[in-house]
C-alpha cells in the first residue's frame, strides 16, 4: 500500500502543533488529519526522549506533507508561545489558505454534512468566513486503565455532554493574516495597532455550527459560552488523559507548556468525563486506518512507532514499582467518582470592571451600548429553556454506570444525569426549582382522590411528588421514551422504601390514528384524576367509555399560549362529557376540568 500526498482544490490546508514525547500517538494523529483533508502538518518539538522528533523527521523525508521544526525556546519563554512566534514567520504558515492550531491530544472532527474538510472549507469560503472557532468535546478514560497500542480514537469513545460548559475550550482554523494578526493557541490575536481601526469589523468569524460569533471573541477569551457554542460543522475531540497508564506517564514526564502541577487528581477529575458516547470521529476511521497502514509500511516509521510504545511500556513497569504508584492510582479512582455536576474547574479571577473597560476597544464599547437583542445570539439548540422540554432529545442509553450527584426538589431526590436532562434543566435542578409550581399545587388538585394517571410525563416528577406527600395515592406514570421511564424508576427507588402503589407504562397511546392504547391504559389504571403532561391530545382521543371513573382532568402549562389551545381544542369536547372548567386552576398553572 503506497502513500499518496494529500491535495485540496482550496490550496494549502495546514495543521500547526507542538509536541514533546508523543511518539506512540504521532502516526495516528498525522494519519487522522490527513484523512480529514489537510495537505500539510507542521510540528515543532522540544526535549523529546521517546523519538517523537525522529519519527516526524522521517515522515517529513517521505514527502507525506509533514514538516518538522526544532522549537528553539528563548530563555523565559514557554514552548507554545515560542512555537507560535516562530511559525508566524514560516512561509508555509504565512502562505497557507487555512491553518488550524491544535495540540497533540486534540483531533478535529468534521460534522459538516459533506463529511470532508474540503466540503467544510467550501461553505466557509462561500460565506467569506475568516475563521471557524471550534469547541472541545472532553473525552475521558472510558474506564480504560491499561496501556494499549490501539488507536486512541478507537479506545476512548465516551465524553462529557455537549453542553457541559466547563469543557468548552476552543481551537480555531483561520485564514491567517500575518500583517494584522498573531497566532494564538485558541484564537488569533488582532495586533494592538489594528484593534481601534475598521479591521476587526472586516473579520467574519463563525462558531463550530457556522453561526456568526459575537464580536467580543475577537478580542478576548478562549472558551465558548452558551450563546456561541456549536458542533454542527466541526468539533475538537480533546483526549487530555487517555488511559490511567497514559496519564501516569504524562504526570511523570511533564508537558509541552511546562505546567508542572497540571497532572494532579483534580485535573483527572475534570477530564475523566464519560457521561455520553460520542462516535462522530468514527466517520473518518476507514480512511485514517488506510493512511496509517501506508505510513507504517515504511520500515523506519514502523520501527520508531513500535519503539515509542515499547519505551512507554518499559517506563510504566518502572513507575509501578514506585511506593507512591498505588497511592496515585487510588487518588485517580476517587477522582473518577466525582459527579459531573460537582466538578470544580479552576476558579475565575475576579473581574475589575474599570480594568476591563480600559482595554475595551471603541468597537466593543459601541456594540455593548446596543440593546441586548441586537448584540446577542440565542442559546444553542439543545441547551434548553423555560418553555422547552427539560429532557435531552431522543431516548438515551443509561446502561453505563456513571457517578451522579443527587439533589432534592420539593422533597424528591433526583440524580443529576446529563444523559437525561438538558443543561438548562441541570441548573434548575441544582437550584431545587424543577417544575416547582406544579409540584407545589398538585396536592390541591388531587384532594379527595386516590388514583392518578399522568400521561407523557417524562420522569413523572409531579406524580412522584404527589405520591411522596400522600403514601396512599395510587400513581400510574406513562412515558413512551424508555430512558425517562428508567430514570423515573431510579428516582422512585431513591425516595420510597418500596414501589407498591406506583406503576409505569410505556404504552403507545395512538397507533395509526387509533387510540386503543390510550383506552386500554385508562381501563387498567382506572384513574380518578387524569393529568395530560405531554402534547395536547385531540378531542377524538376521549370517549365516555374511556373516561369512566375519571372525575378530574388536569392540563398543566408553562407557556400561557397553551391555555388558549386547551380551551379551544379540548375543553368543548370534554364539556359534552360533563367536564366543566374550575377557574381556580389557571392561577396555579393548570387548566382544571371537573365533573363531580
Amino acid at each position: 500500500m503506497s502513500f499518496t500526498r494529500q491535495t485540496s482544490p482550496h490550496g494549502s490546508l495546514v495543521v500547526l502543533s507542538t509536541m514533546k514525547d508523543e511518539g506512540p500517538f504521532v502516526v495516528e494523529w498525522v494519519a487522522h488529519h490527513l484523512a480529514l483533508g489537510f495537505t500539510e502538518l507542521m510540528v515543532y518539538t522540544n526535549d523529546c526522549s521517546d523519538g517523537t522528533d525522529t519519527l516526524l523527521k522521517r515522515l517529513e523525508a517521505m514527502d507525506t506533507g509533514v514538516h518538522h521544526r526544532e522549537n528553539v525556546i528563548p530563555k523565559g519563554m514557554k514552548p507554545h508561545p515560542s512555537m507560535l512566534k516562530a511559525a508566524a514567520e514560516e512561509p508555509l504558515i504565512v502562505n497557507s489558505d487555512w491553518v488550524l492550531v491544535i495540540d497533540a491530544d486534540e483531533f478535529m472532527v468534521i460534522n459538516h454534512p459533506s463529511g470532508t474538510l474540503d466540503g467544510l472549507v467550501t461553505d466557509l469560503n462561500a460565506m467569506d468566513a475568516h475563521a471557524i472557532v471550534m469547541t472541545w468535546r472532553i473525552f475521558g478514560s472510558s474506564g480504560v486503565r491499561d496501556w494499549s497500542r490501539a488507536p486512541i480514537t478507537d479506545q476512548f469513545t465516551r465524553a462529557a455532554p455537549e453542553f457541559w460548559n466547563k469543557g468548552w475550550g476552543t481551537k480555531t482554523m483561520l485564514r491567517f493574516d500575518a500583517a494584522h494578526q498573531r497566532l494564538g493557541m485558541h484564537r488569533p490575536v488582532i495586533k494592538e495597532k489594528f484593534r481601534e481601526t475598521d479591521y476587526p469589523d472586516s473579520q467574519h468569524w463563525v462558531n463550530g455550527s457556522g453561526r456568526p460569533l459575537e464580536e467580543w471573541f475577537k478580542f478576548r477569551g478562549w472558551r465558548s459560552i452558551r450563546r456561541t457554542v456549536g458542533y454542527d460543522w466541526a468539533q475538537i475531540n480533546h483526549y487530555a488523559i487517555k488511559s490511567m497508564d497514559a496519564y501516569t506517564l504524562r504526570k511523570f514526564r511533564g508537558n509541552a507548556n511546562g505546567k508542572l502541577t497540571k497532572y494532579g487528581s483534580d485535573y483527572w477529575s475534570l477530564q475523566d468525563r464519560n457521561e455520553v458516547e460520542d462516535l462522530k470521529i468514527a466517520r473518518h476511521r476507514d480512511r485514517r486506518e488506510r493512511i496509517m497502514a501506508a505510513l507504517l509500511q515504511d520500515d523506519e516509521v514502523r520501527a520508531l512507532h513500535e519503539a515509542a510504545h515499547a519505551r512507554a511500556e518499559a517506563r510504566l513497569a518502572e513507575i509501578r514499582l514506585s511506593p507512591d504508584y498505588q497511592t496515585m492510582v487510588d487518588d485517580l479512582i476517587t477522582g473518577s467518582g466525582v459527579p459531573i455536576s460537582q466538578v470544580v474547574a479552576k476558579p475565575p479571577k475576579l473581574r475589575d470592571k474599570e480594568a476591563v473597560k480600559a482595554v475595551q476597544t471603541k468597537l466593543e464599547q459601541r456594540r455593548n451600548a446596543l440593546p441586548k437583542e441586537d448584540r446577542r445570539t440565542p442559546p444553542p439548540p439543545g441547551w434548553g429553556s423555560a418553555f422547552a422540554s427539560p429532557y435531552v432529545s431522543g431516548s438515551a442509553d443509561l446502561s453505563a454506570d456513571i457517578p451522579l450527584e443527587v439533589v432534592e426538589n420539593q422533597t424528591v431526590k433526583i440524580p443529576l444525569d446529563p444523559r437525561v436532562f438538558t443543561a438548562a434543566t441541570m441548573e434548575v435542578l441544582k437550584s431545587g426549582k424543577f417544575d416547582r409550581r406544579h409540584a407545589r399545587n398538585i396536592a390541591g388538585f388531587l384532594n379527595g382522590c386516590t388514583r392518578l394517571l399522568d400521561l407523557d410525563c417524562g420522569i413523572g416528577f409531579v406524580a412522584l411528588r404527589a405520591r411522596a406527600a400522600n403514601p396512599d395515592l395510587q400513581v400510574t406514570i406513562h412515558e413512551e421514551r424508555p430512558s425517562l421511564l428508567l430514570m423515573s424508576r431510579r428516582i422512585a427507588a431513591l425516595n420510597f422504601a418500596h414501589a407498591s402503589g406506583i406503576t409505569w407504562s410505556q404504552a403507545t397511546l395512538n397507533a395509526e390514528g387509533i387510540w386503543s392504547g390510550l383506552h386500554k391504559l385508562l381501563a387498567s389504571a382506572r384513574p380518578e384524576v387524569l393529568r395530560l403532561s405531554g402534547p395536547l391530545l385531540p378531542a377524538e382521543a376521549f370517549t365516555e367509555a374511556a373516561l369512566t371513573g375519571v372525575r378530574r382532568i388536569l392540563v398543566p402549562f408553562l407557556d400561557p399560549s397553551e391555555v388558549t389551545a386547551a380551551r379551544t381544542k379540548l375543553a368543548p369536547a370534554l364539556a359534552a362529557l360533563g367536564f366543566a372548567e374550575d377557574m381556580t386552576g389557571e392561577p396555579n398553572g393548570t387548566i382544571y376540568l371537573r365533573r363531580e
